[in-house]
């Protein structure tokens, strides 16, 4: 006999036994569970979790859960398993999607990474940089290629420009924007979603200009080194140093965010 298809009046439980799933009475684990189910079973590693959240990565080709005939999301225990790893690695890691999309696509487990500041051989804390301050690969997008990938809006982008916090590249009467850029509209994309616009964004472009500089004061000498040793070591340290520097920040917010769900 077919899998009944979902109607609007079924529960969470019943999607889950129409599309193959096991009641509980058997004993035996669910082998799919619906959207709202997966938010619940993450919610207490991951309070921040949300459906849109978990739909947003979906559009950005991180997730790829299968689908009943009445639409509905139906997640397997291994699409459970890459979506918590996900979580971490933006958590825990601070990586932006493009780098976890290739963590994923090298074979990236489903194992907790690594608690950040670890020690390394020199018994220094080695901490991981989400984003390389040397160049990047060069590559360019364009604001067509920028509002495809990041499902952002035109006057979104324009609005970033505006408060400075995108620029840009304009060649041949076409603007291009990094990988960096890329990544950046795709965060504010995410946040558009609750109301937040370029000018809310004018204290994340301050507090980034403050960081760089006070780095740029600690580490000036070495960067300006003539010697190709010392100024590798110097880059080095500024990337270590900027991902403390971003660890501190989110440990310092999640302390103030937690006073205020008390």
């Amino acid at each position: 006999m077919a899998a009944q298809a979902p109607h609007a009046g079924m529960g969470e439980l019943d999607i889950e036994i129409a599309a193959g799933g096991e009641a509980p009475e058997t004993g035996k684990r669910q082998k799919s569970l619906t959207i709202g189910a997966v938010c619940k079973a993450l919610a207490q590693e991951f309070p921040d979790i949300s459906i849109s959240k978990i739909r947003y990565l979906e559009d950005q080709k991180l997730l790829t859960p299968r689908r009943t005939p009445g639409g509905y999301r139906l997640y397997t225990q291994g699409d459970v398993a890459r979506l918590r790893t996900i979580l971490r690695m933006q958590r825990d890691e601070f990586l932006p999607l493009r780098v976890i999309r290739q963590e994923l696509a090298a074979g990236r487990s489903g194992e907790p990474a690594p608690l950040p500041g670890r020690l390394g051989r020199d018994g220094m804390r080695a901490w991981r940089a989400s984003v390389s301050v040397r160049e990047s690969t060069g590559a360019l997008y364009s604001m067509d290629d920028v509002l495809e990938e990041t499902k952002a809006e035109g006057k979104l982008v324009r609005e970033l420009e505006e408060y400075g916090v995108v620029k840009g590249e304009l060649r041949g009467g076409v603007r291009y924007f990094d990988e960096t850029e890329r990544e950046i509209i795709a965060a504010v994309a995410e946040l558009a979603r609750y109301g937040v616009g370029g000018r809310n964004l004018r204290v994340f472009r301050s507090s980034a200009d403050r960081e760089a500089n006070l780095l740029q004061q600690i580490l000036s000498p070495a960067l300006r080194s003539r010697n190709p040793e010392r100024r590798k070591e110097a880059v080095e340290a500024l990337e270590n140093l900027a991902a403390v520097a971003t660890h501190l920040k989110h440990l310092l917010l999640i302390r103030d965010l937690r006073k205020i769900v008390r």
